[in-house]
């Protein structure tokens, strides 16, 4: 692991003095463009400074962050989301609405663009779009879920779709900004859908393990069509692994279950098309009293890798190059813009080949594996239900 400090332009007109946050106040939403050009973050300044916008530049040789304090301190519940040309969606609550602004350098203080408000009890920005140059909003209703083009469209806020049920996460299945899938939740379970934006905003199933199973999508990566889900349909919740658009079913290994540590999912590496089993995941190892390591896997590898963070690390904060380069942004009181690079081999000996029958094993009940499933999506054609019971084992 090599560690990158700033000694470059660290420091600009708009920058605050800044402190490493405490355990209990670290931000968990430091979120990074789709292109790993640009990142946001809510920073606590020293004192009574508060909270506040930065954003960091990752594409040079080395980090630097530029701060965009308003004319007050931000609510920590504030969501920042940044674009590839270096601007920052903000999404504010103001009293019964949801505000939402565009945040941007402008000589020594901040420039600040209204984009518009929604009113709504709840708003939440989805993670970056492919583009780079939109973004997007879930606003929850009482019995429906609506999706909006908060920036990037024509005018202001825009509803592009109605869900009916409870919509959260969000992942984009696609480069193009097509297919987006959702977590929604209707009546009592939890199943993965898409919402086809080409189709202007067609719903349909994506994950279907069991009829009964809640069956959630932590994490897409298009390029190779690996996907990681969790689903407790083995009979308990389990982390798994299916190929968007494969015949082969969800598959669950015993290395994704540790007896001493949660797993979550924040990085797959990019450009790894047709080679899923390759695609390596790096997983936040949350190992309790916040001890937080990081964890690498592939299916193709069939074990998890595990080594500390750097110090500071923005837990469950990272990139991951088509070069094989992990990065883990994190922040000190000595270095407060670091990204620490990890390098991972660019390709894994394996010994035998990844096939379904290798992991047969890997099901908590061998005897229902024949009916967990996942509906394979084609790309770009809009989803449809495909069963997949009889999918070998």
């Amino acid at each position: 692991m090599t560690v990158c400090a700033p000694h470059g332009p660290q420091s600009t007109p708009q920058s605050l003095p800044r402190s490493a946050p405490p355990e209990d106040l670290r931000r968990p939403a430091f979120t990074v463009t789709v292109d790993g050009s640009y990142a946001a973050w809510l920073a606590l300044g020293r004192g009574t400074d508060g909270w506040f916008p930065e954003r960091w530049t990752l594409d040079g040789p080395e980090p630097y962050a530029v701060s965009l304090p308003g004319t007050q301190p931000e609510e920590p519940d504030s969501q920042l989301l940044p674009l590839t040309d270096g601007r920052v969606v903000i999404r504010r609550r103001v009293a019964e609405r949801y505000a939402l602004s565009l945040l941007y350098p402008t000589g020594p203080g901040t420039g600040e663009l209204p984009l518009g408000a929604i009113e709504c009890p709840y708003l939440c920005l989805l993670p970056p779009a492919p583009d780079g140059a939109s973004a997007y909003a879930l606003v929850h209703g009482e019995e429906q879920t609506t999706l909006w083009r908060v920036y990037g469209g024509s005018g202001g806020p825009q509803l592009l779709a109605t869900v009916p049920g409870r919509c959260e996460g969000g992942a984009w299945l696609d480069r193009s900004g097509r297919l987006l899938a959702l977590d929604r939740e209707l009546d009592g379970l939890t199943k993965a859908v898409v919402v086809d934006l080409g189709r202007g905003g067609e719903t349909s199933p994506l994950l279907q393990i069991t009829e009964k199973s809640n069956d959630r999508l932590l994490l897409a990566e298009p390029d190779s069509g690996l996907l990681l889900v969790r689903s407790d349909a083995p009979g308990v919740d389990r982390l798994g692994w299916g190929v968007l658009g494969s015949a082969r079913p969800v598959r669950f290994p015993e290395c994704l279950l540790p007896a001493d540590a949660e797993l979550t999912p924040f990085a797959a590496r990019p450009g790894q098309g047709l080679a899923p089993e390759e695609c390596a995941v790096a997983f936040r190892v949350d190992q309790g009293a916040g001890d937080d390591w990081v964890g690498v896997w592939s299916a193709a590898t069939k074990r998890l890798r595990r080594f500390p963070g750097p110090t500071g690390w923005l837990a469950g904060a990272g990139l991951w190059t088509a070069g094989g380069e992990l990065r883990l942004p994190f922040v000190t009181t000595s270095v407060p813009c670091g990204l620490a690079r990890v390098p991972v081999p660019t390709s894994v000996p394996v010994s035998v080949p990844v096939s379904v029958s290798d992991e047969a094993e890997d099901f908590s009940d061998p005897s229902a594996s024949s009916a967990m499933s996942m509906v394979p999506v084609p790309v770009p054609r809009p989803p449809r239900p495909v069963p997949l019971q009889q999918a070998p084992l």
